[in-house]
């Protein structure tokens, strides 16, 4: 563990192993300050930004310091960043570790408390992103949610979403928001049971629909509130 403390030289493995604990140690702390602060930059990126502006900002104002470290460190760096980006784009557990998942912050103009809190932003600011959205009354939102950029997505009540010509003379029906059953290949067990339904259900559902279908050549399918099957192929 000498690397950790100073020293006169380092040889290269052990610069290698600062830079591991220091990437580490970043993405800790970044998550630990919440979506907000990561705004439209993502987890990776933000804690690609510090390090290697740190990292080449000493050596180049310091002439005592050589480039040899600064640079194995950040070439460090560098891989454990693609790394981290190759394994995100291929594993939806790893993503989430990234990219946290998206917070309903409102739901039926009721206000979730323990999700604001979680998303580490105040009301305040809730009421700004509403105002954004052009929504002045926290009771005609039907669901809001905090997104990992940092915006809050809006779904009005539909008694008051805007009319077209096309809803003028449609009976107006509640809102409710298809629901992700499968995310690249892999189904969303917890969201189907919230349906009452399981696997061979879901299967024999899309082989009725879409004909042949594969679990393997399915990107996305989502849920309606009447079980309607919606689905996205890779190809």
């Amino acid at each position: 563990m000498e690397f950790f403390s100073s020293q006169e030289s380092l040889t290269f493995v052990q610069w290698l192993l600062r830079a591991l604990v220091g990437f580490t140690f970043f993405i800790v702390v970044a998550k630990l300050m919440g979506q907000r602060s990561l705004s439209q930059v993502g987890l990776l990126d933000f804690v690609i930004v510090l390090l290697i502006g740190n990292i080449i900002a000493h050596p180049l104002s310091d002439e005592g310091l050589g480039l040899k470290g600064s640079m194995i460190t950040m070439g460090s760096i560098l891989v454990l960043y693609l790394i981290g980006i190759l394994f995100s784009l291929r594993s939806h557990k790893t993503r989430k570790l990234f990219i946290p998942d998206p917070l309903p912050v409102i739901e039926n103009g009721q206000i979730i408390y323990k999700n604001i809190r979680k998303a580490r932003i105040s009301l305040d600011v809730l009421l700004s992103e509403l105002r954004k959205k052009q929504t002045e009354d926290i009771n005609k939102v039907a669901l809001a949610i905090w997104e990992p950029s940092g915006e809050v997505s809006v779904f009005l009540k539909s008694g008051y979403q805007p009319l077209t010509p096309t809803t003028l003379n449609t009976p107006i029906q509640p809102f409710q928001m298809p629901r992700t059953v499968i995310r690249e290949k892999e189904i969303d067990y917890n969201e189907l049971n919230k349906f009452g339904k399981d696997q061979t259900w879901l299967l024999n559902k899309i082989n009725t629909t879409y004909g042949n279908v594969q679990l393997k050549d399915i990107l996305l399918a989502t849920i309606d509130e009447n079980e309607n099957v919606n689905i996205f192929l890779y190809h």
